[in-house]
C-alpha cells in the first residue's frame, strides 16, 4: 500500500482532526487514573478504592458511547465532536474547582467519561472518508490517539508536583479548547454520510451475533490497553516504590508501545486478515500477562508490559479493520456498541487488579485472570471464525483477499 495512494483516497485533514481530537480526549479521560497516587494520599484509599477510582471514567465513556454513536448517525459525527468537546468542560471545572471528598472526585471522575466516548465519534470521522481497502490504516491513524494516555502519564505527574492534582483538571481544560478550534475548522463530513434511521433500525445490528464477538474482543484488546493505562502509575507506585513521577515516566513508556502500534497493527490486519493477526496477538497478550502475574524485577516486568500494550495497542488496530467491512453502514452505531464494550472491559481491569491486591494480597492474582481472559478470547475466535462472513457485497471490482469466508473488497458496493 503506497502512503501517496492511501492519502488520495479520503481527507487527510478530517482525519488529523479526528486522531487530535481523540487523543485529547484520551488524555483527559484517564487524568483520574494517572493522578490516582496523589488523589489516594489525600484521601487515604485502599487498593480497591484506587483501582474503582482510576476505573470510574471508563465507565462513564462506556455508557456513553452508544448515546454518542446514535447521534453520529443522525447529526454527523462533526457536530457531534463539537458537542462532546464543549460537554466535556463541565467535569474539568468540577474537579478543579468542587471535588473536596472521595465521593464527589467519583461523581465527577463518571462524568469524564464523555471523553472517552470519543471514540465513538472519531473513527466514523474517519472511516467514511476511506474505501475498504484502506479502513484498517484510516482506523489505525484515528485511533493512534489513544496516544493522549501518554501526555497525561508524562506531564501530569510533573505538574501535580508544581501546581497539585486539582489545577492539573484546570490546565487541562486550554488543550480541549484549542482542539475544539482546530476541529472546527478543519474536520468535514464524508459525502457518504448515510441518510438517519429510525432508533430501531439501529438496534438491529444486536440481532447479528457478529456484534457480540467483536464486542467480546474490543473489551480485552482495548479494555485491556485503556485499563492498565489508567491503572499502570498506581501499579508502579505501590508495588515496585517508584515516586510518583518515575511511575508516570514508567508508565508512559509502556502506553506508548500500545499507542503509536494500534496503526501498525490495522496495516498488517489489511495486508494478513484481521482473524490471523488475533489469532497471533491474543496468544501473546496471554503470554505476557502471565509473565507480568509473577511480578518480577523492575526491569522485566516493564519489558512484559512494554511488549503486552504493543500487543493490546495492534489488537486494537485489528478488530477495528474487520468491523467497518461488516457493519460499513451502520457504522456509527456499531463503533458505539463495540467501544462501549472496549470501555467496560477498561472499567473491570483495574477494578479487578485492586480488588485481588486487597483480598489476596497481590497484583499477580489479577494479571493472571487477565491472562486466562486472553486464552479464552484466542479459543473463542477459533471456533466463531469459522461461520464468519461478511456480506459487503462485491462490485464490479475484484476482491483482493479472502480468508475464512471474508471477502476484502476494493470499492463498496454501490
Amino acid at each position: 500500500m503506497r502512503l501517496k495512494d492511501f492519502a488520495k483516497s479520503g481527507h487527510p485533514p478530517t482525519l488529523f482532526s479526528a486522531f487530535l481530537y481523540f487523543d485529547i480526549s484520551f488524555m483527559v479521560w484517564v487524568l483520574m487514573g494517572v493522578l490516582g497516587v496523589y488523589i489516594a494520599k489525600d484521601f487515604g484509599l485502599t487498593a480497591t478504592q484506587k483501582g474503582f477510582m482510576a476505573a470510574i471514567p471508563l465507565l462513564g465513556g462506556s455508557l456513553v458511547r452508544i448515546p454518542l454513536g446514535l447521534l453520529v448517525d443522525h447529526i454527523g459525527p462533526k457536530k457531534t465532536g463539537i458537542l462532546g468537546q464543549l460537554i466535556v468542560l463541565i467535569p474539568l471545572l468540577g474537579v478543579w474547582l468542587f471535588a473536596l471528598s472521595f465521593h464527589q472526585v467519583i461523581f465527577f471522575g463518571f462524568l469524564l467519561g464523555i471523553a472517552g466516548g470519543s471514540f465513538a465519534v472519531a473513527l466514523p470521522l474517519a472511516s467514511r472518508w476511506y474505501p475498504p481497502r484502506h479502513q484498517g490504516m484510516a482506523l489505525g491513524i484515528a485511533g493512534a490517539g489513544n496516544s493522549g494516555t501518554v501526555l497525561a502519564s508524562l506531564f501530569a505527574p510533573r505538574l501535580a508536583e508544581v501546581y497539585g492534582w486539582h489545577n492539573i483538571f484546570g490546565l487541562a481544560i486550554i488543550p480541549v479548547l484549542l482542539t475544539l478550534a482546530i476541529y472546527m475548522i478543519f474536520a468535514k463530513e464524508s459525502p457518504e454520510q448515510p441518510a438517519p434511521k429510525r432508533l430501531a433500525d439501529y438496534f438491529s445490528v444486536l440481532r447479528e451475533a457478529d456484534t457480540f464477538w467483536f464486542c467480546f474482543f474490543y473489551s480485552i484488546t482495548f479494555g485491556g490497553f485503556v485499563g492498565l493505562a489508567s491503572f499502570l502509575g498506581i501499579f508502579f507506585h505501590d508495588q515496585y516504590g517508584l515516586s510518583k513521577v518515575a511511575a508516570g515516566n514508567f508508565t508512559a513508556l509502556c502506553v506508548a508501545a500500545g499507542s503509536f502500534l494500534r496503526p501498525v497493527g490495522g496495516y498488517l490486519a489489511d495486508k494478513f486478515g484481521g482473524i490471523r493477526m488475533l489469532s497471533i496477538l491474543f496468544s501473546a497478550i496471554a503470554v505476557f500477562m502471565i509473565g507480568i502475574s509473577r511480578l518480577p524485577p523492575i526491569g522485566l516486568v516493564t519489558l512484559l508490559i512494554f511488549a503486552g500494550m504493543s500487543c493490546l495497542g495492534m489488537g486494537n488496530g485489528s478488530v477495528f479493520q474487520l468491523v467497518p467491512l461488516r457493519f460499513r453502514k451502520e457504522i456509527g452505531i456499531i463503533t458505539g456498541i463495540v467501544g462501549a464494550a472496549g470501555g467496560l472491559g477498561g472499567f473491570i481491569l483495574p477494578t479487578v487488579l485492586g480488588f485481588f491486591k486487597d483480598a489476596a494480597g497481590s497484583y499477580g492474582v489479577g494479571f493472571l485472570v487477565f491472562a486466562c481472559t486472553g486464552l479464552g478470547a484466542l479459543i473463542t475466535l477459533q471456533f466463531v471464525q469459522r461461520g464468519w462472513s461478511f456480506p459487503r457485497i462485491v462490485s464490479k471490482q475484484t476482491a483482493f483477499k479472502t480468508e475464512a469466508g471474508i471477502a476484502y473488497v476494493a470499492e463498496p458496493h454501490q
